[in-house]
């Protein structure tokens, strides 16, 4: 397995990390039988990057990964967990708390419902308007000091409010989405975490799927696609006819559209790890596969001409969702 530095003073992982969401949460009922096969067979090829959240099902992502966690080699293993999603018994979302007596109650359930004494890296999954940055940092940077959390990350945070948590304590990494659908990251985030020495985990490679070449159209209630800008309508079937024009260039190439798609984010940078959200071991083995791709400056210029910075339709998250992200918004 190839490995990547996650930032100046974070971990060396694996160049792929396992995103577990979709086996608890979001795209519709998971097999949980196969849920734990394919966390067994990630780290058997060498992932060892797992990523997760505590409202990822309310908590069952992280027991997931927790009973997963007997069989496998721990000292291993990052684990990388989001915190301070507000949810309903009906599944609804209440905004993000990140007060500095939140941050600790939340690590406390996440340490218990994972089976582990340290997270590797601890992070807000969305910035909370009513709380300063340096405030939540500063609470995490308390559970660093007491050794409960090795390393500080954040998450879909804008390049001032990255400036500002990297004052209080240094952050590992920055945790966004990047595909070839979404490169908003390139409009100076991704500038501020190089200069500061901060790594980047990229979620959505494949765009919750659509640009993954298996799209089927058949979105059921259950799932956040249905909800999606870009899986609507119009939207959707613009978004793929450029699935369509990478599939012809994944066909020149002998590889699938996820493994172009992927090695795409991988060659933005040594700095930064993609994160795939397999939840059945074939995919999984498609995903890894993208690790042996070799893209040449002549591939990098036909993948921009197929689906050039700004070519996707629709936003990446509905209106209301797209409030709470920091990266879009500035809301600091």
């Amino acid at each position: 397995m190839q490995t990547r530095q996650l930032g100046a003073n974070g971990p060396k992982v694996s160049a792929l990390g396992l995103g577990c969401m979709g086996m608890s949460d979001f795209y519709g009922p998971a097999d949980r039988g196969e849920s734990l096969a394919t966390l067994a067979a990630a780290v058997e090829r060498g992932v060892t990057l797992l990523d997760t959240g505590d409202f990822y099902g309310m908590g069952h992502n992280e027991m997931l990964i927790g009973e997963a966690l007997r069989a496998l080699p721990r000292d291993r293993l990052t684990l990388s967990v989001k915190f301070g999603a507000l949810r309903d018994p009906d599944l609804g979302w209440h905004g993000y708390d990140a007060r500095p007596a939140a941050v600790r109650n939340f690590a406390a359930y996440s340490l218990r419902r994972l089976g582990v004494d340290q997270i590797d890296i601890y992070r807000p999954s969305r910035l909370d308007p009513d709380v300063p940055i340096e405030e939540t940092v500063g609470a995490i940077a308390d559970l660093v000091k007491a050794g409960h959390v090795r390393h500080i990350g954040l998450s879909e945070m804008s390049a001032e409010t990255i400036r500002r948590a990297h004052a209080v304590h240094p952050i590992c990494d920055l945790q966004i989405e990047y595909s070839l659908l979404s490169r908003g990251i390139e409009d100076g985030i991704l500038a501020t975490c190089r200069e500061l020495g901060i790594g980047i985990t990229a979620y959505g490679v494949l765009s919750r799927g659509l640009i993954s070449g298996h799209w089927t159209k058949n979105i059921k209630a259950a799932d956040f696609r249905s909800i999606s800008p870009r899986f609507q309508g119009g939207n959707l079937e613009r978004n793929l006819v450029l699935v369509e024009a990478l599939r012809l260039l994944a066909a020149d190439k002998g590889i699938s559209v996820a493994q172009l798609a992927i090695a795409w984010v991988l060659a933005q940078g040594d700095d930064i790890v993609p994160l795939v959200g397999a939840r059945h071991r074939d995919r999984l083995s498609e995903s890894l596969g993208a690790l042996d791709v070799k893209l040449t400056s002549d591939d990098g210029a036909r993948i921009e001409a197929c689906v050039p910075k700004g070519a996707a339709a629709g936003a990446r998250y509905p209106e209301a969702l797209l409030r709470h992200l920091d990266s879009e918004t500035g809301l600091a």
